[in-house]
């Protein structure tokens, strides 16, 4: 049984950092892609990084969404089967529940279809 456990997650103000982190278990890890999204609010959960596993063409390549460009930074540790995506610089804007994802096809990446397994989200609340 594929499981993945975000943590990490609460309540900072505007310019702070937060590292959260996502454990997978019941998989090949360094094969999968790795994602994170999130969702604000009111609104559609979002594309904000990947990492690309062994399973594709090369592994260890990230996109980021435009927002979070420069800010964020996500990385993985496959001895841990851990994905790690370091905020800094958070805005009010950053506020949403973020979710953690599993890809075994490493493409289209931004994309919500490509992935797997989900975890079930931590919550990051950025106040001004």
């Amino acid at each position: 049984q594929v499981q993945l456990v975000e943590s990490g997650g609460g309540l900072v103000h505007d310019g702070d950092s937060l590292r959260l982190s996502c454990v997978a278990s019941g998989l090949t890890f360094s094969s999968y892609g790795m994602g994170w999204f999130r969702q604000a609010p009111g609104k559609e959960r979002e594309f904000v990084a990947t990492i690309t596993g062994s399973g594709g063409i090369s592994a260890g390549i990230t996109i980021y969404a435009d927002s979070v460009k420069g800010r964020f930074t996500i990385s993985r540790d496959n001895a841990k089967n851990t994905v790690i995506l370091q905020m800094n610089s958070l805005r009010p804007d950053d506020t949403a529940v973020y979710y953690c994802a599993a890809s075994a096809r490493n493409n289209y990446l931004r994309f919500q279809y490509a992935y797997n397994y989900w975890g079930q989200g931590t919550q990051v609340t950025v106040s001004s």
